[in-house]
């Protein structure tokens, strides 16, 4: 079990601070905090539709959960067919290969069409498995200049502490090097990932299962260099059944953990290729029992998927072909936290929605991503897919906390179940709802009105203008 916050104190006392001042330091039409994927699609979503918007970020960097905690690659935007196991597959990429119809666009077409000029990224194909491998750094480049491009201003290490103007937002509060900070906004975009902002706004929300509130597990992504690829697939053509595309080698798990060399967490080792051919990112930590809300389980969780990181990594390079000369180049900034808190809007997406490919009049994006549920109390990863072919739709109201005004909310923190959301938390789908999320706040704050006020079928013209994909509504 996780160092809770009783391992620092056992007293509840609380001491009263002082009531501070702050300068304003921006009043613009919509500001966007928290610049990850689903941020940049609000920024420039909202610039796009002719808002004055800022974007605060709490790293000197954008890119959020992909970047910070290397969540990579990006995951299918692309319809499916029915799986295809595929043993020995020489392959880093899933070999579930989707039909090849991208269900999203927009925002997202024009960013990873810039990571693949900028040879950041390789295009999703059936050879890729359709997903993105992209390189991080040169993610973080992209971001600020398509951020330049379309006039958005940005404030970086900036951390959001409060709004003002209670359930009616009207700015946020910021933590900075430069002390206490305001931005007053007419409309505000939560791209937190935790719904920060809506929960200072007093915004309800759901956190985890809804039997017992936990939540999945958290993931420390590392990137290993010096991979032999040749000697990699050698081995998996010489021993059938033990590589699926990305996951696998059962056996050689097995046999270390009767050694009393590595202690896995999960079922097995799970890695992904990048756009380099002697690298792979890996995705096999598993940190369980840890709230991604809470200091003292963020810190065990550091520390802990830190050491299973040097576990998996020696593992790595003591059993298996390829990894001899391999080393451990980056690990997370940040522990990659997969879910904590969803508001409750206006309407609540539902595990059957996504999976019997639902829609709605006022759809704003669309996910084919599966359910993909990591087994928050150890091993095991349920995954369901949609039928082959099909998409679900987002409906407006999702992103439209209830008895909050001037707010949308984007990216993993949206209105749904605990299993639909292990669908939509998927990098790009972010980008859809950030890109959705950013065009409502820009029409309200454009209008002077209150974002439950705009008419989802504007929203709908003003992305379809923009480039998004509606497909079940035109």
């Amino acid at each position: 079990m996780p160092p809770l916050k009783h391992h620092f104190t056992d007293t509840m006392d609380t001491v009263e601070l002082p009531v501070r001042d702050a300068p304003v330091i921006a009043d613009v039409d919509v500001l966007v905090v928290g610049g990850g994927p689903a941020g940049l699609g609000a920024a420039i979503g909202a610039a796009d539709a002719g808002a004055n918007v800022l974007l605060a970020e709490r790293y000197g960097f954008l890119g959020g959960s992909a970047t910070a905690a290397l969540v990579m690659p990006l995951m299918s935007y692309h319809t499916q067919r029915p799986s295809a196991r595929q043993a020995g597959a020489t392959t880093l990429f899933p070999t579930d290969h989707g039909l090849g119809e991208p269900v999203i666009a927009g925002v997202l077409q024009s960013f990873v069409e810039r990571l693949i000029e900028r040879g950041g990224a390789i295009a999703p194909s059936p050879a890729t498995g359709y997903v993105v491998p992209f390189d991080p750094e040169i993610l973080k480049s992209v971001a600020l200049e398509l951020l330049d491009a379309a006039g958005v201003r940005y404030l970086l290490h900036s951390v959001a502490s409060g709004v003002t103007g209670g359930s009616s937002v009207t700015g946020v509060v910021f933590e900075t090097k430069s002390g206490a900070v305001v931005v007053k906004a007419r409309a505000v975009v939560d791209c937190t990932g935790d719904a920060d902002i809506a929960a200072f706004a007093g915004a309800r929300y759901a956190i985890g299962r809804e039997q017992d509130g936990v939540t999945g597990p958290m993931t420390l992504m590392f990137r290993m260099a010096g991979f032999h690829r040749p000697s990699f697939f050698a081995y998996v053509r010489d021993h059938p059944g033990q590589w699926y595309g990305v996951h696998g080698l059962w056996d050689l798990v097995h046999e270390a953990t009767l050694r009393g060399d590595l202690a896995l967490p999960r079922e097995d080792i799970l890695f992904f290729g990048t756009p380099h051919e002697d690298e792979v990112v890996v995705n096999s930590t598993r940190i369980t029992q840890a709230l991604g809300t809470d200091v003292c389980d963020l810190t065990y969780a550091e520390r802990e998927g830190r050491r299973q990181m040097d576990e998996i990594a020696a593992f790595l390079t003591r059993y298996v072909p390829g990894f001899r000369a391999a080393y451990v180049v980056q690990a997370g900034t940040t522990v990659g936290v997969r879910g904590t808190r969803r508001v409750l809007g206006d309407y609540v997406l539902t595990a059957d929605d996504v999976l019997q490919a639902r829609k709605f009049d006022d759809v704003i994006a669309r996910g084919a991503y599966p359910i993909d549920i990591h087994n928050p109390d150890g091993p095991g990863t349920i995954m369901r897919r949609l039928p082959p072919g099909e998409a679900y739709d987002i409906p407006l109201r999702c992103l439209l906390p209830d008895g909050v005004d001037h707010l949308t909310v984007a990216g993993k923190c949206i209105s749904g179940t605990y299993e639909a959301h292990s669908s939509y938390r998927a990098a790009p789908i972010c980008v859809a709802t950030g890109h959705a999320a950013g065009v409502c706040a820009a029409m309200a704050a454009l209008r002077r009105t209150n974002t439950h006020a705009v008419a989802f079928s504007e929203v709908q013209d003003e992305l379809l203008r923009q480039g998004a994909n509606l497909r079940s509504i035109r």
